[in-house]
């Protein structure tokens, strides 16, 4: 195999290392699935931290700026000019037959010309130094690496990468955990940290909680990656759903629990993260009401169902304020759910990717979660012809009947708040497949139409 090169004893401290990296990660960053400007062409790419993390691997944060608009803004104003990326690059003196796709390309000018560079996570040696460097508490240059001095995390775990489709990166270690590495990068506490070990704190068993996590210190504080337990027999809830559609089998018994279950962890939450207050929807529904326009301006195909579907956002000045705001889930789904046994879990609370991090560690209604499930329900309906509305139906009821009994207030008579927060997720869903995955848009489109024509 190719030998690791052996860095160049002034590259942590290069004036200018996009004079080497610049047209090889143009090109290759908007391949990645995890890259969020897929849609605006990356017009600057500029360093904003560079350590050499063991011999062989270069940790950065990369900022790429975009021409164009950014898409849906966030509710305090305009968007942000640009997105930080955390990349691990391996840097070889040859390249390698067996990188295949975690190959980013040679270096043809600047400070590492000559050598091969790709994406470190592929690499099981880069793989396993990470996890050494997750097990033993420590800084390198910004970085910081820590773990819970409770848990120990043994030695030789053999390291492999998960190739779902998703907006970070995760690594499996010996099926025994499971280290997902965020790819965007926003200042704060990341809640995929935060909400997790607080909950644990709560005694709520249905949350894996973090073992070992590393953070930056620059260009500002973050979180870069969690370390937590790996359920080796689960199933995600996506997967039972589709499966129980394939054999013609009813879900509502597991729809019920996983309702409950759902309950279960917003009654943690709202222990874990006192806010007190109802929820406030005049701004709900304006937040809603721009986040629309902006989706209908990037997505043709919604503008003719947007004076109905403003009628959703409309009828909350006027409604129900529902149960109090409280932290939640942010983007909660069928694949964001794990059956073990008869047991469900709940992972990956980083929220929504696309969303300022301080919006995903505010407070909202949990009514927001239960209609992200709901709409699960409907797109797994949706994945076989003919489409089966009869099963989306069942599980959604079963789901609210499992979460009434578990929380004490139905989702089901709060018709004016679950009417609205499922068009909003409607929305967000168009336009992320319109983004992401255009031969999928028909299934939110089919949300749409029914939402702003029967408004049900």
């Amino acid at each position: 195999m190719p030998k690791t090169a052996s860095l160049r004893p002034d590259l942590p401290r290069l004036a200018e290392p996009m004079e080497s990296l610049g047209g090889l990660l143009r090109d290759w960053l908007p391949r990645q699935r995890w890259f969020a400007g897929k849609d605006r062409p990356v017009t600057e790419l500029g360093l904003l931290s560079m350590t050499e993390l063991f011999p062989g691997c270069l940790h950065l944060l990369v900022h790429a700026g975009h021409a164009g608009h950014t898409g849906v803004p966030s509710p305090g104003g305009a968007p942000p000019a640009g997105d930080c990326y955390q990349l691990l690059l391996g840097v070889r003196e040859q390249p390698s037959s067996r990188l295949g796709r975690a190959l980013i390309g040679r270096v043809q000018d600047g400070p590492l010309a000559g050598l091969t560079v790709y994406d470190a996570l592929h690499d099981p040696r880069s793989a396993q130094l990470l996890l050494d460097r997750l097990r033993h508490p420590g800084t390198a240059g910004p970085l910081r690496f820590d773990c819970d001095p409770d848990q120990r995390v043994p030695a030789g775990l053999a390291p492999r990468l998960l190739d779902a489709e998703q907006s970070n990166s995760s690594l499996v270690y010996g099926d025994e955990y499971i280290l997902k590495v965020f790819r965007r990068i926003q200042p704060g506490v990341n809640p995929d940290l935060e909400v997790p070990g607080a909950l644990a704190r709560q005694g709520c068993h249905r949350v894996p909680a973090p073992v070992a996590w590393f953070q930056t210190r620059h260009p500002f504080k973050a979180t870069l990656g969690v370390l937590q337990p790996y359920l080796r027999d689960a199933s995600d809830g996506w997967t039972l759903g589709l499966h129980a559609l394939a054999a013609g089998d009813d879900f509502t018994v597991q729809a019920r629990a996983l309702g409950a279950a759902t309950a279960e962890v917003h009654l943690a939450l709202a222990s874990a993260f006192p806010v007190g207050g109802p929820g406030e929807n005049g701004q709900t529904a304006a937040a809603m009401t721009e986040r629309l326009d902006a989706a209908a301006h990037c997505v043709p195909a919604l503008q003719p169902f947007v004076p109905g579907l403003r009628t959703a956002f409309a009828a909350l000045t006027g409604c129900d304020p529902g149960p109090p705001a409280q932290r939640i889930h942010g983007d909660l789904h069928l694949g964001q759910v794990l059956r073990a046994g008869r047991e469900w879990f709940v992972i990956d609370f980083e929220g929504e990717p696309s969303r300022p991090l301080s919006e995903r560690r505010s407070a909202h209604s949990p009514v927001r979660d239960i209609a992200g499930m709901l709409r699960s329900f409907d797109y797994a309906a949706r994945q076989r012809r003919p489409w089966r509305p009869e099963w989306a139906r069942r599980c959604r009821e079963a789901y609210c009947a499992g979460y009434a009994a578990r929380a004490g207030w139905d989702p089901r008579k709060k018709h004016g708040l679950l009417r609205a927060y499922e068009t909003d997720r409607a929305v967000y869903e168009v336009l992320y497949e319109a983004r992401h995955r255009p031969d999928w848009l028909p299934v939110p489109m089919a949300a749409i139409e029914r939402l702003a024509v029967r408004g049900d």
